[in-house]
């Protein structure tokens, strides 16, 4: 009796049993690639911020804004990875052939790999699509207000510290979180006076004024020079408040203003293909953009078969090669995806050819090597590299193990 053409409950019981095989390395996979992205980047960050002079809260709301960047990555290969684990751990286990053996072939049992692929496709494309543009714009907007000091620049002690244009302020040692500081020289030029002035202690008071902030100074000397004195004037006081006004901080720009990285999926096609462009170069930008994220996302669905393919070791074999092949090539994929979209929109490529070419020749050979798996009495589509590997392997432990003992 064929179990796959019976309506029969067996059938129910292997696929939620294949779905929670796939559930687990897909879940840990994924995890896995965004904490291994967000570690690489946290650093970098971590060193911008505090060479900005930035607060270093502002690091999570940075890696935040990368994680849908970071996920769109993640989701496909945590969806291979999941796939292949599954089937590999059901190969190994001979799970796979007492199937094949009651009947549930390879088409059958792709329909649960198939039910992860589908909606994890439709998650990345609204991520690609709109998630990944809005969270650039933010993360691009967090970068910008570190740069023009929005964020509140720290006060280094021990440095000159500039802060706006005309004001530069040195301290020896700061106490209770910057409130009071100690040691103190500030400098400023305002409308043609230069101030400059040492003081024992000091601290930073708010007026009614936003753009104004009071520097109390305390029991220290100040100087005075402008063109209007004959001489400096020298002045020594308990306390001082020296007026200072915030620098005026520009604005960040719209969103997707020369970025086509932060536009919707419907705005690439605006500008694109419907005459939005104000240029040929953002009109380029614009379509490389488009078919880069429409490419991406198709290429999901030949995941399932790709992950299958590799995930069936020849008999008799417990090689792992299978997994660092799928690796290879979804991560090859994306690279050569990601020049042909730089090449496409400086106009040295057609940015359809560029991006649509290597999906089809990819997928033309992901079919294939399924079609040897599952056609072919015997197939193994990556058997010709299992050979070769087993036989490297093997010289290296005979070179590595030395002569024999006389």
């Amino acid at each position: 009796m064929v179990l796959e053409r019976q309506n029969v409950p067996g059938v129910a019981l292997i696929d939620r049993y294949l779905a929670r095989q796939i559930a687990i390395p897909l879940i840990g996979s994924l995890i896995l690639a965004a904490m291994l992205l967000v570690l690489d980047k946290m650093l970098r960050l971590f060193q911008y911020v505090v060479d900005a002079g930035g607060p270093v809260s502002v690091v999570w709301r940075m890696l935040a804004n990368l994680l849908p960047e970071y996920l769109a990555l993640g989701i496909p290969i945590g969806l291979m990875l999941g796939i292949l684990l599954a089937f590999r751990k059901l190969a190994l286990s001979s799970e796979l052939d007492a199937l094949k053996g009651i009947g549930v072939g390879y088409g059958r049992l792709l329909r649960v790999p198939y039910f992860y692929a589908v909606p994890l496709m439709f998650l990345n494309l609204a991520i690609v699509g709109y998630v990944e543009p809005a969270s650039h714009y933010r993360y691009e907007g967090l970068r910008f207000d570190l740069k023009s000091g929005a964020l509140g620049a720290a006060i280094k002690v021990g440095e000159f510290n500039r802060l706006g244009r005309n004001l530069t302020l040195r301290i020896d040692r700061s106490e209770d979180d910057g409130t009071r500081l100690h040691g103190i020289f500030v400098q400023m030029n305002d409308g043609g006076m230069s101030v400059a002035a040492t003081a024992e202690h000091g601290q930073f008071l708010a007026t009614d004024d936003e753009d104004t902030i009071l520097f109390r100074l305390e029991r220290g000397r100040l100087i005075q020079d402008s063109a209007k004195f004959s001489t400096p004037r020298t002045l020594a006081f308990d306390s001082y408040d020296l007026p200072i006004s915030l620098p005026v901080i520009d604005q960040f720009r719209i969103r997707g203003v020369n970025e086509s990285d932060e536009l919707y999926l419907h705005e690439l096609w605006r500008v694109g293909y419907g005459g939005g462009a104000s240029s040929q170069e953002q009109m380029l930008e614009a379509q490389a953009t488009l078919n880069f994220r429409i490419v991406e996302v198709i290429m999901m669905l030949m995941l399932p078969l790709l992950a299958v393919a590799l995930a069936v070791p020849p008999k008799r074999s417990s090689s792992a090669l299978g997994i660092f092949i799928g690796i290879l090539i979804v991560v090859a994929y994306h690279k050569v995806n990601q020049y042909a979209e730089q090449a496409g929109s400086q106009g040295r490529l057609d940015p359809i050819l560029a991006l649509w070419v290597p999906l089809v020749l990819l997928s033309v050979l992901i079919v294939w090597m399924y079609h040897v798996l599952a056609h072919r009495p015997g197939g193994q589509p990556i058997g010709a590299l299992e050979r070769f590997f087993a036989k490297l392997g093997k010289a290296l432990r005979r070179a590595t193990r030395g002569p024999k003992p006389a």
